[in-house]
């Protein structure tokens, strides 16, 4: 008894040698415990464990065949051995395996009902194409009910949620592993791996704990060399990728990273030698492919991809991953017709694809869209949308094409196609494939742009047309470069060039971004593609979004358009993004030396005679309000609040000072609770009209989303008769929102009263597709524009307005207009005939 005893923990602690990534001592023990004759298959199960893990792939065939013979009845060393056949290239064994664990479970069912048994069962079962629900409730759930500190039970939910795409599920279940099994590695490993897709500072952190724990988990350290490939630092992912062959100088899956890194620096002998290597003991293995396929695909390389994944599945024709990859990539290049067949495909053979699901729920509603065609373009949008501004679309478009194709002397793959979305969970799982997305706007992969509507409200106001610019901007430099630039260069010139459209576009300085240039928060340009990724929150993005302007505003500033065109070229040529910038303006190490220089000077001379420090803003508030201005004189924060309290306390007059000279400072700030937004309140209360609408104007012509400040002067400048200002303004806020009425009638009063009779017209016609709230008006108004035309369908619209309002005395005076219009006119006239008796 005692020497049982003494064997289990030794068993116990070559078991924790192995999981603290000791494997060449693991592998020492637990041959010697083999030699020996030792009877528990769990020896020679964490032998071959510890040799796959080190790539010891023949040796661990070896031995896995030898265990076999020594247990004849083991589902779990079958299943081990469906693992290592494949490792080794023999897909035939592999198969082999399962089908004796399935004949051993038929006839040996009550000698597998221990838990870990029960789990190896489930595995197989999913192998074998069970469906993954059946497997949870009669194996996985089962097992965990009789032995909850079992990792393989964690594991395996963990896995197959993640399998599945259901990395919320995923989460879970490797949390409620860690609460058992605190320091093992593969539970952090496979939390990491759930939080991938959504939250990269909680990935981080698991992996940390993984590598915490083991230090040579080779599964972690290929996720961190992802992430890093991710954030274009490659250098940084080769060294990972380095120290993880140390471990296992034949893992398939490092080697495909070391593809897709030689891909990237447009390295083709090392990039082909990677691949071959990555399929030296398993010739037509599926999973390497995939993976360099998927890397290239999220480089927007989607055509290199695809071919990858077509390579993928010739190995293998019923590799999902591939599949639906492929079908993902396919989408994003145009190429519909397969793309929606592979999803139908996946799903059907996989109901439990997330993904697969996603994107089949989303086929019917896409199916909806309609098309609006001209030479360049393919905008898909619902019919109601279409209706309404499809025509507004297609020319900011086409304005776009022209500006920036000239620009940048752009040759483009015609058409471009552009599918706008009612729905954000269709963006979302159009653009990303899942739920989620809620920070993005629009997503262009190179000749497709996707984009949320202003129908969607998860973004507040939003100046559509600048997103539409954002994203042909894109269009335009991934097509030049053949998608081989830096992220923060693609995003930097289309901030860059939303600006240069029109100033109230874009992003510029704000006193949070002036502050964190001014606190070392500034990224080097070098590095700027990675604060896209560890960005801690939605302001840290946008802030990446702006740094990456501002970088670019640098280049043309110092070294002109032309350097950032030539710059572009050599990317497209497989130059890296550092020695093109070298070649064009200045070494990488003095570009971020100066760019920091610059964006300091930048940070420093906004609203240079306004003092930006944080007081303690309870003791500035708990002045009175004559003193503001003795004590803080110039502070933004204490002048913004002290108008707010003045405002919160109906004191109008109090609150002018302060609004007023921030104004005077500062003439650029529109963010927020800006001044101008503000004092237009004031001056509203004050019953102070004509100044109200002088500073909606200020602010109106600097901001490119402010719809009230809009509607506003629309309705001020009508009753001045500015008709002018109404269809400026009408324009406005129909580049934010053109799905509500108000706009459409404010613009055909003013075309009426311009005289431009068809755009009155247009625009009531518009007004009748988005539910006016005075319809009766609306139809009216257009009934008596036709009929001035003498147009018969004034006859329609006068009955739909007496339908609508039938003592609309108006419309019955018109009504009678028109009928008599319609009586012959020139007849001559005849006397009557006399009867003959």
């Amino acid at each position: 008894m005692a020497a049982g005893l003494a064997r289990a923990d030794e068993l116990d602690d070559c078991l924790k040698l192995y999981l603290r990534g000791n494997y060449p001592e693991a592998i020492k023990v637990a041959e010697k415990a083999v030699a020996a004759n030792e009877y528990d298959e769990e020896w020679r199960r964490l032998l071959v464990r510890a040799l796959l893990d080190t790539g010891q792939y023949v040796k661990a065939q070896e031995t896995i065949v030898n265990a076999i013979s020594r247990y004849p009845t083991s589902i779990r060393m079958r299943l081990l051995g469906h693992e290592v056949f494949l490792a080794n290239g023999n897909a035939e064994r592999a198969r082999t395996m399962l089908r004796e664990i399935n004949a051993l479970a038929g006839s040996r069912t009550w000698a597998y009902t221990d838990p870990p048994n029960l789990v190896a069962l489930g595995r197989a079962a999913l192998l074998m194409g069970a469906e993954p629900k059946l497997v949870l409730d009669n194996f996985f759930e089962r097992a965990r009910q009789r032995a909850p500190e079992l990792r393989d039970t964690h594991l395996a939910f963990t896995e197959l949620a993640l399998s599945k795409g259901d990395f919320e599920l995923a989460a879970k279940s490797a949390n409620e592993g860690l609460k058992k099994l605190p320091e093992d590695p593969d539970l952090h490993h496979a939390l990491a791996r759930a939080w991938q897709p959504s939250d990269r500072a909680r990935m981080g952190k698991a992996l940390d704990e993984a590598l915490k724990h083991n230090t040579n988990h080779v599964p972690s350290l290929l996720l961190v060399a992802d992430h890093l490939i991710d954030a274009e630092e490659y250098q940084e992912a080769g060294e990972l990728l380095d120290r993880a062959m140390r471990v296992n100088p034949w893992s398939p899956d490092a080697w495909a990273y070391r593809a897709v890194i030689a891909h990237l620096r447009n390295d083709g002998d090392g990039e082909q030698a990677a691949r071959e290597n990555s399929l030296k003991f398993w010739t037509n293995n599926p999973a390497p492919l995939h993976l360099l396929g998927r890397k290239l695909s999220a480089k927007y390389r989607f055509t290199e991809g695809a071919a990858c994944q077509r390579q993928a599945l010739v190995f293998d024709p019923n590799f999902i991953p591939a599949k639906i990859q492929l079908a993902q990539d396919l989408l994003r290049i145009g190429e519909e017709t397969e793309g929606w067949r592979l999803v139908k495909e996946v799903h059907e053979a996989d109901g439990y694809d997330v993904l697969a699901y996603n994107l089949t729920t989303l086929q019917e509603n896409w199916s909806r869209l309609q098309s609006l065609t001209n030479e360049h373009f393919v905008v898909r949008m619902s019919p109601h949308e279409a209706k309404v501004y499809g025509g507004r679309v297609l020319e900011l478009l086409e304005r776009a094409r022209k500006v920036l194709v000239e620009k940048y002397g752009a040759q483009l793959a015609d058409p471009t196609y552009v599918e706008i979305f009612p729905q954000q969970r269709d963006f979302a799982m159009r653009t990303f494939g899942e739920l989620g997305g809620i920070g993005y706007l629009g997503v262009c992969f190179g000749r497709l742009i996707t984009a949320n509507s202003p129908a969607s409200t998860a973004h507040g106001n939003v100046n559509w047309e600048s997103v539409l610019w954002h994203e042909f901007c894109h269009v335009v430099t991934l097509q030049m470069t053949r998608n081989k630039m830096p992220r923060w260069l693609s995003e930097g010139i289309s901030v860059h060039e939303e600006l240069q459209a029109n100033p109230a576009w874009g992003q510029s300085m704000t006193p949070r971004y002036r502050e964190m240039i001014l606190s070392g928060e500034l990224t080097p340009i070098s590095e700027l593609s990675a604060a896209f990724l560890t960005a801690k929150s939605g302001e840290h993005l946008q802030f990446a979004y702006y740094q990456s302007a501002l970088a670019v505003e640098f280049i043309t500033a110092k070294h002109g358009h032309e350097a950032l065109k030539k710059i572009l070229r050599d990317l497209g040529d497989g130059v890296a993004i550092n020695a093109a910038i070298a070649r064009h303006t200045m070494p990488i190490e003095k570009l971020d030396e100066a760019f920091a220089a610059f964006a300091k000077e930048k940070a420093e001379k906004l609203a240079p005679a306004l003092d930006f420090e944080k007081l303690d803003m309870k003791e500035a508030l708990a002045l009175p309000l004559a003193e503001v201005f003795t004590k803080h004189p110039k502070n933004f924060w204490v002048l913004t609040q002290q108008a707010k309290r003045a405002m919160a306390q109906k004191q109008w007059e109090d609150a002018k000072k302060p609004l007023l000279k921030l104004i005077e400072l500062y003439p650029a700030h529109v963010e927020g609770d800006n001044a101008y937004a503000l004092l237009a309140e004031v001056c509203r209360q004050l019953g102070e009209t004509d100044k109200e609408r002088e500073v909606l104007e200020q602010l109106a012509s600097r901001s490119a989303d402010a719809a009230d400040a809009y509607l506003r002067l629309m309705e001020l400048n009508e009753a001045k008769a500015d008709w002018k200002g109404v269809q400026t303004n009408a324009r406005r806020f129909l580049a934010v929102n053109p799905l509500q009425p108000q706009p459409y009638r404010h613009l055909a009063k003013a075309s009426e009263a311009a005289g431009k009779a068809e755009d009155a017209i247009g625009a009531y016609r518009t007004m009748l597709l988005l539910d006016p709230p005075d319809p009766a008006g609306v139809h009216f108004g257009l009934a008596k524009l036709l009929h001035a035309k003498k147009d018969a369908e004034a006859h329609e619209h006068v009955l739909r307005a007496l339908e609508e309002a039938p003592r609309f005395r108006e419309a019955h005076r018109l009504l009678l207009e028109i009928n008599s219009a319609k009586k012959p006119v020139n007849q001559q006239f005849s006397p009557p005939v006399p009867s003959v008796k």
